[in-house]
């Protein structure tokens, strides 16, 4: 199952964005989708995750309370909701699967092209 993000774009400080995770196929109960992001010459860094089959959800310092995801199971679709955007959320967005809560992106070794999400001042 290959999961690809989409929905990024250019949005000014304090507006919002909702990206998509959609996957190929079936993601069973027992998966768990990440965010990661990865800013022009910076390291890639954890966003946040959700258990599919609970739907429960896990974030960074960074963007807690300002940003939600969510799925939508007959979609195989996650959502990252990002609410309250800062110029320091730029980054290209990333989503991948796992079989367990990981926030260090070198335990993925299948990354899909990811989607730019700039905001401007």
């Amino acid at each position: 199952v290959q999961l690809q993000a989409s929905g990024g774009g250019l949005v000014q400080t304090g507006g919002s964005l909702r990206l998509s995770c959609a996957a190929s196929g079936r993601i069973y109960s027992s998966t768990v989708v990440t965010w990661f992001r990865q800013a022009l010459g910076k390291e890639r860094e954890y966003v946040g995750s959700i258990r599919w089959g609970r739907g429960s959800t896990y974030f960074a310092d960074s963007v807690k309370g300002r940003f939600t995801i969510s799925k939508d199971s007959a979609k195989n679709t996650v959502y990252l909701q990002m609410n309250s955007l800062k110029t320091e959320d730029t980054a290209v967005y990333y989503c991948v699967r796992g079989a367990g809560l990981e926030n260090d992106p070198r335990a993925f070794t299948s990354w899909g092209q990811g989607t730019l999400v700039t905001v401007s001042s």
